[in-house]
């Protein structure tokens, strides 16, 4: 069955067989291995609902949620695969106490639950951005609550706080998290990560880590980004003046900044800082796959599918997520 709409994956999922025949094509395409020592010599327990690895190592059986994102969840398949696809296809994401609703869980396993998913969306071992003769944008952004929406008491002790000369450094991160962008204009990737600090030796030290040399980087005048022109064509926008010079500007990342607290505003209100690295996860992984590389538009069940390839390898905790322990290596 070709799935187009929530409510095709909602019907589709509801059969325990089905999901289990959909997820075993997609994490074992060429037959099922055990996640310990990927032995294909395994044996399907029908009864139980799990398979038996032959070769002889501790805990032989394991089951479709072992190794993954989901592993040692209580949660069946058909609330977990819905979860992946509202998440995946909801512009401005799902909040908890929806997901919730939704499914029938509590909000705190709707909670949990939705920030595993966000681990499965992260990226990772990404080859470097740009190129000789291609653009790539950068901007940084503050996320945090205004001022006006605080409490007379919180605003009269950031203001202190911002006039007392013990403060150095950048006084608009006070109450805030800075974050820094970075926008292929050729391919419309974005990467995006929380940084202690918008100075020059962070930003830069990402750009050099990200981006490949002999790039065209396009900025806005901040002095984070000068002394770059050995390695790159740097080119910037004084946003005082005017805020296209040319093809020199930063609308593309900051359309991405625009998506991002739009989220985090409107759907989520509160976000943690440490939690926001998550949630950055979530919103690149949308906007990357908008569309496919030759430019046709992603279809959800196609993002709902992308979202369940890095499932795998990947294990968060609720000490973890709590912040308690240190995360799992695996």
């Amino acid at each position: 069955m070709k799935l187009k709409t929530l409510q095709d994956a909602i019907v589709y999922f509801s059969d325990a067989i089905r999901c289990r025949e959909y997820l075993v094509a997609q994490r074992w395409p060429d037959g099922v291995e055990c996640p310990k020592c990927g032995s294909k010599n395994v044996l399907f327990l029908e009864k139980y609902n799990r398979w038996h690895c032959r070769e002889k190592h501790e805990a032989p059986q394991f089951t479709l949620k072992t190794g993954t994102v989901m592993e040692d969840s209580p949660i069946g398949f058909d609330k977990w695969l819905p979860a992946f696809w509202l998440l995946a296809n909801c512009r401005n994401g799902i909040s908890s106490y929806e997901l919730h609703r939704a499914l029938g869980v509590t909000q705190k396993t709707a909670w949990f639950m939705l920030h595993r998913i966000r681990l499965a969306m992260k990226a990772d071992g990404m080859e470097p951005m740009g190129g000789p003769g291609q653009v790539v944008e950068l901007d940084e952004a503050y996320i945090g609550g205004k001022d006006k929406n605080k409490h007379e008491r919180q605003r009269k002790a950031l203001r202190q706080l911002r006039n007392s000369a013990d403060v150095k450094g950048d006084t608009r991160l006070l109450g805030k998290s800075a974050v820094f962008g970075m926008l292929d204009r050729e391919q419309r990737k974005v990467r995006a990560m929380v940084v202690p600090n918008i100075t020059r030796k962070t930003l830069q030290g990402h750009i050099l880590n990200s981006v490949a040399k002999g790039s065209n980087l396009h900025t806005d005048e901040a002095a984070a980004y000068r002394g770059m022109s050995k390695e790159y064509v740097h080119a910037f926008v004084n946003h005082v003046e005017r805020y296209v010079d040319g093809q020199v500007h930063t609308n593309g990342i900051e359309n991405f900044w625009s998506l991002l607290k739009r989220g985090l505003n409107g759907t989520y209100v509160a976000v943690e800082p440490f939690h926001l690295d998550r949630y950055l996860d979530e919103q690149v992984f949308r906007y990357n796959h908008r569309k496919d590389r030759k430019g046709n538009q992603t279809s959800d069940a196609d993002r709902f599918s992308l979202s369940l390839e890095n499932v795998t390898g990947r294990r968060l905790t609720y000490a973890e997520l709590t912040g308690k322990v240190g995360e799992t290596a695996f």
